[in-house]
This record gives C-alpha cells, structure tokens and sequence, in this order.
C-alpha cells in the first residue's frame, strides 16, 4: 500500500505540470454583443511541446468546455522539402509557436439572388492567430529546427449568431504540399447533452447523449445542453475538402471528435473547411440564424439573374401525353416547372447509357416547345454515370434544346476527389446556364451563395421513405440549419404517415428555392380540392422567415412573409397536441384576412382538409388542436383601408 501512495505521489505533479496552461498564449475574442467569448490557450506537453485548446461561453454560461484544436498531416514530400528524414512522417499541430495575432471588424449587409430573407447581414470580429513550428528536442537531426519555416494559422469569426474557424495553411516560398489524415477538432459539453444524431444524410434521427453514441453521425449535429442553451455544430465551405461527420471520443467524457471520410490533398496556400458553432436559447433561433452559413461562403461574382425559383412538378408516365397534361396542370395551378425523372434515356445506372438521346417515347422537343410556349420550363434528370463520362458535352446540349435545370442523381460525394468534382459540376452547370437539384448523399454547405444556380438539394429524410411526423418535426433544428432541402412534397399518395394539412405545412417550413409538389401523383387525382389554393399562392424564396415556436421532437410553427402576404406552416409529433401562437409577427395596425387549412374529419374530401377565412391582427392569438401527425397552414393577407370584407373577427376559439 505504501508503494501505491508513494507512485502516486510521484505521478500526480508530472500530471500537474503537463497540464499548466501557458498563459501568453492566452487570446480571446468577443462576439460585437459582446454575447460571445471564445478563449484561445495551449498547455505544455512535457518538456518540449505544446498542445492547443479552446473554450466557448454565452452570457458567461458554458457552451464548449476545454476542447482540443489541430490537425494531422502525413507528408513525406513536406518533410523531404524542408530536409527532414522521410521517416518522420507524421505531422500535427503541437508545438506550434503562437508568433502574433491580428484583429478586424466587419458589419455589411448583403442581398442574395434569392433566399429565406431578402437581406443578410454579415457582421463579425476576427481573430487570425498566427503559428510557427516552434523549435524543440527529441527529433533525430534537430527536425523542429528545420521545421521552423512550417507555418499555420487559425482564424476566429465571432458573430452575434455564433462562433466559426478554420485552420489556414499560407502561401509558403516552396508551395508545400500537404495530405490532411485527420481532424483533431474536439468539441467538449457538459454531462447530460442531449443530441440528435442521424447515421447518414436520409437517416433516421435518434435523440442520445453523447455516452450512448455507438457510431458516426451527420452534420449538422444539435444538441440541447442542461443549463437550458442549444447548439448546433456544422460545417460551411466545404466545397474543397471531403465529406466530415461526428464521433465519440472514447478516451474524454462527454467529447465529439471530427470524423473525416477521407484524406484531404492540399497545396499551399490552402484552408479547411469553416467549423461553425451556432448557439441560441431556443431551437427556433438555431434556425433563424443560420444565415451564419451562407456568410461564411464567398459572394457570388457573376451575373445569376437567369436564376428563377419556383414549383416543380415531376412527371412519372415518361410520355409526351402526361407532359402536355403536366404543363397545362402546372398553369392552372402555379407551378412553374415540370420534370422528366429517371428513365428518360434509359437505365441510367450503367455507364452504356446515353443522356444524349431520348429512349422512351417522348417527344422532347415538343414539350419543350409547348412549355416555352406556356411559360413552364423543363428539368431533366441525370445520373452519376452520365455527368462523370459526358457532362463537358451535355451541358451545352441540354441549353441548345431548351432545358432549365438538371437533378443530379445519386452522385459520389464524400472523398475529397468525389467533391471537388461535384462542385465544379455546379460550376459547369452555372456556365451553361443550367440550374441544379442535387439528390441522394449531397449535404449543403453554403455554396449556393456563390453558386445560386445550386437551388436545392437532397441529403434528406423526405417523402420518397415517407418518414413519421414525429421525425419531420425534428429536421427544421437539424438538417435544415445547413440549407435548402428537396423534401419532395407528397399530397394524394396514401402511404404517406401524415395528414394533408400536415403537407400543406411542410411546404412552408421546409425551404427549397425549387419546392417539388405532388411528388408520386398524376394531375388526374387533383379532384378540386379547394386547399391546393395554398399551394398556389405559396412561394418559394421569401423576403424575411422566422420560428415562431418549436423543439424537435415535438412541433415547429414557421412564418415566412414574401412582399405583404404571410405563410405560416405549423406541424405537430405522432401524439399530436395543442399549441397557440401570438400573431405579433405581422404587422401592426393592420388587418389581414387570415386562410386558415386544419385537418378534419367531417370535410367530405378525400383529403379532409376544411378552410376557413377571417380577419384578425397583430394582438392577436391563435389556438390549434393539432390532430396525431398533424398541422396547419395559414395564410395572411392584408386588408386595405375601405376593402369590403364580409369575414367574421376572430376571437381566439380554437380551431
């Protein structure tokens, strides 16, 4: 027993010693509400190194607790440049020496080609912490010597939103080539986080604490802390870099670590994605903020005003007959485009097939030709096989005969090769003239910012599984802080596990520039339901959006105003449940008649949605008896002074 103290004793002050902070190397950064602190710091690690940490607070309660920062670059030609013996291989960013820092502020606003608000605001602190690789002993031939012209940076954006950074490896005289083997990013929180984890980007979501994970988990990642705050963690930028996600640390409680698919090939000078942590008192307000994602993007610099969002309608017979049906269809009702999904030229998922040519009996050039002619515009769907061997050669073809948009369908994407190949397929896409819809694994990062020609993606959940409503409550303070998603709306389809007005809600709180309608259905089932006004009337970019209350796992309300008129969408959980919201978003001392669509049972349609119609205003609240998978969609408009209205008031009965 003795023996056992006395080791003890021995160990626990080299413990101490290993751990001591060095205190000059103490930065912080400050959000411009001065909400924000993010405290930059490294420890000595024995005698000669030095391992880099950070912390996150808001309002002075702890968000990340000590996290570890770094990267491990394998690299035997860096090595063999700066004259290192090629058996040291393995590089990572300790005993980095902190040799400056530099400071700028930066408030300016910015209007997108479309988006969710009609202007942004971007405004920040920065801090970019400068290294060099510090001198030490321990390497055969003095290799910390000879590295000292290894240099990297960290740059720190403090928003009023949240917090990001990134690792910046500079330009450097012999454009060292570095390969990325690992992430060393931690992201530590207090016992008894809750997260909501999905194993792949069409997974289905889990709510665990960060003990209980058993594998690896998307982006973005949201967590609900005990101390009441919520965060959400992903990535922007990611357009040069591989597919990263989320895994347990299993040798710190408590601790997310970074998972890279891949190995990352970078020359100098050359950056990591953006690691964005939101944070906010509700969930709604992780929503309402991501904005924060698109900033960190660059601005796009050529002219996007071929752009148009819209409608889409996807026609599923592949024949002439139904896309005339389709076009005169999507008139009527206000759709502004129709596509020709998969199958058009063929089996597409074999290299053989040819998307030059049409080989099921349409008369594409018809179509196109009508749909000009009526003001539809037509997508075509492409596959990976295709876009790999002929993308160069179809583009142009596909502008020659009047196509507007293409979906790319089940495209690679998580290698770094695999990504820097689908942005630049955007980017060809963008040089044609050619919107895009990307389905399957693709995860948005922002770059629709600089692409807008990128109007939605896949990388979700959505009515092709027709996932519960319970799951669909959780995706607006998940997968939908990253950025637009084709969720595929569905309305007469009877597999679906919600109710019609539930749809109806969905299309408003699921933002997609391209918002496809009517998925699996034919214009022959449209049997005049009188809520299709809805969607109808409902756009598809707006000019501000905010949640009006929400947590995932339970319900979401979102209201979005495009020009005067508001759309609010509100879904309920499985169990269904009662939920009032306050009308002080719209605005005051006005009145606005409000179109109301419930879900009920006595409505003689198949869909039993009924609509009902009165005034009402900015003091006002509404109260909503959501059925099990349920929802609500509203939609505001304005009343002019003198406008003869023959509605009844409102008085908060619940509907």
């Amino acid at each position: 027993m003795k023996k056992r103290i006395l080791l003890l004793l021995l160990v626990i002050p080299a413990l101490i010693k290993a751990q001591d902070v060095m205190t000059e190397t103490r930065q912080e950064l400050t959000s411009p509400d001065g909400a924000y602190r993010f405290t930059f710091y490294q420890r000595a690690v024995g005698e000669d190194n030095a391992q880099m940490y950070y912390t996150l607070t808001y309002k002075n309660r702890p968000v990340i607790e000590e996290s570890k920062l770094g990267v491990l670059i394998e690299n035997q030609l860096f090595e063999s440049a700066l004259g290192i013996p090629n058996d040291t291989c393995h590089f990572w960013c300790e005993n980095l020496k902190l040799t400056g820092t530099e400071h700028q502020k930066t408030d300016e606003r910015w209007k997108p080609v479309y988006g969710e608000r009609a202007e942004v605001r971007d405004c920040y602190n920065e801090m970019t912490l400068k290294f060099k690789k510090g001198e030490g002993k321990g390497n055969r031939d003095g290799g910390y010597d000879k590295r000292k012209n290894y240099f990297m940076n960290i740059i720190v954006r403090a928003y009023n939103e949240g917090v990001a950074f990134r690792y910046l490896f500079p330009e450097h005289p012999n454009a060292i080539y570095h390969k990325v083997i690992a992430d060393d990013t931690e992201y530590t929180f207090e016992k008894g986080a809750q997260t909501w984890c999905a194993s792949w980007a069409q997974g289905i979501y889990k709510q665990l604490s960060i003990p209980e994970w058993k594998g690896i988990y998307e982006r973005p990642m949201t967590i609900g802390l005990p101390n009441g705050l919520w965060v959400s963690i992903a990535d922007a930028d990611v357009a040069d870099w591989c597919l990263s996600r989320f895994k347990k640390n299993i040798q710190k409680q408590n601790t997310i670590s970074t998972d890279m698919y891949d190995v990352v090939d970078v020359v100098t000078p050359g950056k990591t994605p953006w690691k964005a942590i939101l944070i906010a008192e509700t969930p709604g307000k992780l929503l309402d903020n991501n904005d924060m994602i698109l900033n960190l993007n660059q601005d796009c610099t050529l002219d996007f005003s071929w752009v148009k969002p819209g409608k889409i309608l996807r026609e599923i017979t592949l024949t002439t007959e139904n896309a005339i049906e389709c076009i005169d269809f999507c008139v009527e009702h206000n759709l502004q485009y129709i596509l020709f999904d998969g199958g058009w030229y063929g089996h597409a998922t074999t290299f053989r097939a040819d998307a030059s040519y049409v080989s099921v009996p349409i008369d594409l050039a018809k179509v196109i030709a009508y749909g000009k002619e009526r003001g539809i515009g037509v997508w075509l769907y492409v596959n990976q096989h295709a876009l790999q061997k002929h993308a160069k050669t179809l583009f142009p073809l596909y502008r020659e005969w009047g196509i507007v948009g293409l979906k790319f369908g089940f495209v690679q994407y998580a290698t770094h090769r695999w990504s820097v190949w689908m942005h630049d397929l955007v980017k060809l896409a963008a040089e044609n003239q050619l919107m895009v819809n990307i389905h399957d694994e693709y995860r948005p990062s922002g770059f629709s910012r600089t692409y807008p020609n990128l109007l939605t993606q896949e990388g979700i959940r959505g009515n092709e599984e027709f996932p519960d409503a319970t799951h669909n409550t959780i995706l607006p303070f998940t997968r939908l802080i990253s950025g637009a998603a084709d969720y595929t709306i569905c309305y007469y389809d009877k597999r679906l596990k919600t109710t019609h007005a539930h749809q109806l809600a969905a299309s408003v709180i699921f933002y997609s520039p391209l918002q496809t309608l009517f998925w699996y259905d034919k214009p022959s089932f449209y049997n005049n339901e009188p809520e299709i006004t809805f969607f109808e009337n409902l756009p598809t970019v707006f000019d501000d959006s905010t949640v009006l209350l929400g947590e995932p796992g339970k319900q979401v309300f979102m209201a979005r105003r495009k020009k005067d008129d508001w759309f609010v969408g509100g879904i309920t959980n499985n169990n269904g449940s009662n939920e009032i919201i306050t009308l002080n978003f719209l605005e005051p001392d006005k009145t606005y008649l409000a179109i109301v669509y419930t879900d009920d049972e006595n409505e003689r349609t198949s869909t039993h949605v009924k609509c009902s119609s009165f005034l009402t205003d900015s003091s006002q609240q509404m109260k909503f008896k959501l059925k099990p998978s349920g929802g609500v969609a509203i939609h505001f408009v304005p009343v002019m002074r003198g406008e003869r209205i023959k509605y009844k008031k409102y008085k908060g009965q619940w509907l």
